[in-house]
């Protein structure tokens, strides 16, 4: 892997940026994703989805200070395709969705590499199990097509040793990384005069006396001890890496990341909590310092009257361009001597190339803030601290896409929701209305996420307030369609019915009152 812990340890920041074989689970009724759910309740909704797909790919940028260079960074980019371990008693199941096969193929992923050579990975509690299984003996082939392959090999060595004497030696080509390891623990276990050794070639099996063999298990630098060790480092794969990156604490930058956070908690570190709380203290313990470019971007766009973007390179090429009035005095960013292939050509939705966009988009972001504090440009002896402390107010506010609140605060409890107030619905004269006809009645002047509170009445919610105050304009004095501002007080059933009873008491402790006093 590129990223030794040596340039984790010396980097300022690391960009990350995921691709999904997808994104959302088919949720229907109160189980799909809304602007009224609480961001508890979006978790658990999303939960669900990050359990049924997996990562594809995964993009680290590196950005480490130039020495001697003042304000100028060195970025290296990598590219990971990852799959699931299959090994022992692993072997995950997940989804694809055919919408985001899609997306990814316009922009030319490369699936043969993710299906036929991604790197293994696991959490810590498969780690435990395959840990134990390996060391006490347990560990058996489970799936059927290495299972098949293990039956050749085995076939194959044992009509080899038939014939062969003590010290002679076969090859078996082109079993290669993981899979070699795992070829031979079997052959191990399974021929008590073998010996085996992975060589450039393949893996080499030597027929060897069982004293010979007791020697090379006991003294040799290849004893089986240390060598299930390796085994099992071999089956962590890209696990090992995540281990570096939480423990060199660097900021972590990503852009819309939450469901990126939300693979890596399930992925690397342990499945997801039922618990929300739960799931944002290990993040935080994970990753203590979080910057989201959205976050970021989505105030100093309103500030500075950038034109509007929709992605991530669109925000990369605003900040680039001579809109931005410290395109010429800000970070001067370059890829290392491996990393070059981003320096000419982009690449849209390539996972490294987007967290280089990551780390590049807040740098640039970071000077522009220093830049507004300072009233000068270009600002004196800018520095990387600097920028994190015009930052600060971003530092663990993940943006949350669709949600009752903007965002999620990583480091406290969350901020109250800034949304457009809700709204009520009251039908009049319609037998029967559904949740849909309500969203397709409106959807052409703005569109709103729709809950039913009675059989005649809907609340609607948008996250713009133009659209809220658009819509009552339009429909205040439609003769069916009664829209209003949403009361608690006044519209929920349980207060309403509360009420009534409250009203039913009263009234009949009035009534006995009155005939007490009336009575001889």
């Amino acid at each position: 892997m590129f990223c030794t812990r040596g340039l984790l340890f010396f980097a300022f920041l690391a960009g990350l940026d995921i691709e999904f074989t997808g994104l959302r689970s088919n949720l229907s009724g109160p189980q799909q994703i809304s602007l009224f759910d609480l961001p508890s309740e979006w978790y658990l909704k999303t939960r669900q989805s990050v359990q049924q797909f997996t990562i594809c790919q995964i993009g680290l940028s590196v950005f480490s200070a130039i020495e001697g260079e003042a304000n100028k960074y060195i970025a290296h980019s990598c590219n990971f395709y990852l799959f699931p371990t299959t090994f022992g008693i692993l072997d995950s199941e997940f989804s694809f969705q055919a919408s985001s096969v899609q997306f990814l193929n316009q922009y030319g992923f490369n699936y043969n590499k993710f299906l036929k050579n991604g790197i293994p990975y696991m959490n810590e509690e498969q780690e435990k199990k395959i840990r134990h299984d390996i060391l006490t003996g347990n560990w058996r082939v489970r799936s059927s097509p290495d299972k098949d392959q293990i039956k050749v090999v085995i076939d194959q060595v044992t009509r080899w040793l038939e014939l062969a004497k003590e010290g002679d030696w076969m090859t078996l080509p082109g079993i290669t990384g993981f899979q070699a390891f795992e070829v031979q623990l079997v052959l191990r276990q399974a021929l008590p005069n073998i010996w085996t050794v992975l060589k450039d070639e393949g893996v080499v099996v030597k027929k060897v006396s069982k004293q010979h063999r007791w020697y090379l298990q006991n003294t040799s630098c290849d004893r089986e001890s240390c060598w299930k060790e390796n085994i099992l480092l071999s089956a962590r794969g890209f696990s090992v890496f995540f281990q570096m990156l939480v423990k060199a604490q660097k900021p972590l930058v990503g852009h819309n990341m939450m469901m990126d956070l939300l693979h890596l908690h399930e992925k690397f570190f342990r499945p997801l909590p039922e618990s929300y709380n739960q799931f944002k203290q290990n993040i935080h313990s994970l990753f203590p310092v979080l910057i989201d470019t959205k976050s970021v971007t989505k105030d100093i766009w309103k500030e500075m009257n950038f034109p509007r973007v929709s992605n991530l390179s669109e925000v990369y090429e605003v900040l680039n361009s001579d809109l931005n009035p410290t395109k010429n005095s800000g970070p001067e960013i370059v890829h290392a001597s491996r990393c070059e292939k981003y320096v000419e050509t982009k690449c849209p939705h390539e996972a490294a190339y987007d967290a280089f966009l990551c780390g590049s988009v807040l740098l640039k972001v970071a000077h522009l803030l220093l830049q507004k504090i300072y009233h000068i440009d270009p600002v004196p002896k800018s520095s990387f601290p600097q920028y994190l402390d015009v930052l600060a107010p971003y530092v663990n506010q993940v943006n949350l896409i669709r949600a009752g609140v903007p965002k999620i605060n990583f480091s406290g409890p969350d901020y109250p929701s800034i949304r457009p107030p809700i709204l009520i619905l009251s039908v009049k004269r319609w037998p029967v209305v559904s949740e849909q006809q309500v969203y397709h009645t409106f959807q052409n002047l703005c569109k709103f996420d729709v809950r039913r509170l009675t059989r005649s009445q809907f609340l609607l919610l948008t996250n713009k307030f133009k659209d809220a105050r658009n819509i009552l304009k339009e429909y205040r004095d439609h003769p069916t369609l009664c829209i209003s501002l949403y009361r608690y007080w006044r519209h929920s059933p349980n207060v309403n019915c509360l009420l009534q009873v409250c009203g039913i008491v009263t009234a009949w402790a009035l009534l006995a009152f009155i005939l007490g006093r009336s009575g001889p």
